[in-house]
Parts: structure tokens; sequence; C-alpha cells
């Protein structure tokens, strides 16, 4: 017989939505994150352009696809396949997990489907939070245009006394908040999902978007990552978090 593989809901001793999140996500909005980047994102980030660049053999402003915190790389892969025209970029800090990106045996994602790495689909080893801001830098110099932003399933820092760990609670979120027009978060904890909903809608306020923030439970047909996969056969509920940015 197989293995049976406990699966744990989120637990915590937090019930709803964190009480400061207002107060925190002003403040954030009004400071810039400064914290010097790491030399290997540095590196990682070139590994990255220069992908971007050869995928579309010229300059200019380049459309792409960011998943981050990507793990073995199987959301990359479904992504790489739903932009077929577009580099899709996965990115996360832990070289094992990257290890695996392109694994067949990590990519069995439904029946028949075909496990082989589309070539738009490429991945570095990188702090997030740095690749973030660099990556700001190429938009905002126009040389980067961000189509999508996967976030599925990152650490929901799931204790309250540790809340602020949270992208939607850390200074690095209006950074976040202005890397793409589209950003796509996914969680196994309804209060995570609703906090980065109130957060987006707060710091669009204060950085002066025109943000609208769509969030409810969803039930994958074909699971993107092997936490969604995991989390949906143990029955968990799952929820999604859209953030648009509109002109």
């Amino acid at each position: 017989m197989g293995k049976v593989v406990t699966v744990r809901s989120v637990t915590s001793n937090q019930i709803d939505i964190y009480k400061n999140l207002e107060a925190v996500v002003r403040k954030y909005a009004a400071t810039t994150f400064l914290r010097p980047v790491a030399d290997h994102t540095r590196g990682a980030f070139e590994k990255a352009s220069e992908f971007v660049r050869s995928f579309y053999g010229s300059t200019g402003r380049l459309d792409l696809v960011l998943d981050s915190g990507c793990g073995t790389g199987e959301s990359t892969i479904h992504l790489a396949r739903k932009f077929p025209n577009v580099p899709v970029i996965g990115i996360d800090k832990s070289a094992v997990r990257l290890s695996k990106a392109g694994n067949e045996r990590q990519l069995e994602v439904s029946a028949g489907a075909s496990c082989d790495v589309p070539a738009n689909a490429f991945w570095v080893r990188a702090e997030l939070l740095d690749f973030w801001r660099l990556a700001l830098e190429k938009v905002n110099a126009g040389e980067w245009n961000i189509l999508h932003h996967a976030l599925y399933y990152p650490n929901p820092w799931p204790k309250e006394s540790e809340a602020t760990r949270r992208f939607h609670l850390h200074p690095i979120f209006p950074v976040l908040m202005r890397l793409s027009p589209v950003t796509e978060l996914r969680t196994n904890w309804e209060i995570y999902a609703r906090e980065y909903k109130e957060a987006a809608r707060i710091a669009g306020d204060c950085l002066s978007l025109n943000v609208s923030v769509e969030c409810a439970a969803f039930s994958p047909e074909n699971p993107e990552t092997a936490f969604e996969r995991k989390y949906q056969t143990a029955g968990q509920e799952l929820y999604r978090t859209l953030v648009r940015v509109c002109p």
C-alpha cells in the first residue's frame, strides 16, 4: 500500500484580517524599501533578462510573465502553455526545488498531458524581494511589460506575531503592486486571501493606482502546483485573489 500523506490545514491564533492592516499598508506605501540587492540575485536577474532578450531577438518594450515562488517549476510549465508567445520566468530561492524544474516526475499535471518543457519557460534562483525591485526598474524604464504575475501559495506566516512577514504587510508591497497589471494570488488560507484583497485596495488608493480586486474560493480543474494538488486532494478549500491595475 502507498504511504498516506496527511495534509495539515493552516492553523493560526489570528481569527480575522490583521487588526493593524490598514496602518501597516499605508505606512509602507509612503516609504521605499532600500535593503541592498543580493549579488546572486543580480546575477540571476541578468540571466533572466538575457533569456527575455534572446527570446525576442530584439530590444525595446518586451512582454513577459513572472511566476514567483515557483518551487519545482510545475506552475511555470502551466503558465508557459497559457502564454505560449511570451517568456515565462520562474523564480525561487531554493536551489533544491529548482533542481527539479523541468523534471518530468514533477510535471504529472493531468492525464494525457505532455511533460515536454516549453521553450518559453526559464527558471532562476533568486530572492523574490530583490528580483521584484530589479524587475520594476525594467518596467519603469519601459523595457519590460509584465503581463501576468503569479504568486501561488506563498508562506502564509499564520501566527499573528508574524503577520508583517506576509508580502502584503511588508515594505515590498508597493513594488509588488506596481510590477504588473495583473497579479494572481492563490492560497489555502482564507484570511490571507482576504487580507491581500484589502491590502491591494488600500495600497492602490495610497499609490494613486486604479485597482480592481476579486477574491473568492475556487476549485481548479487541473491543479497547477504540487501544493494545489495536495490541498485539493485533502479536501481543503482553495482561494484566489486577482488584482488588476488599470491605466
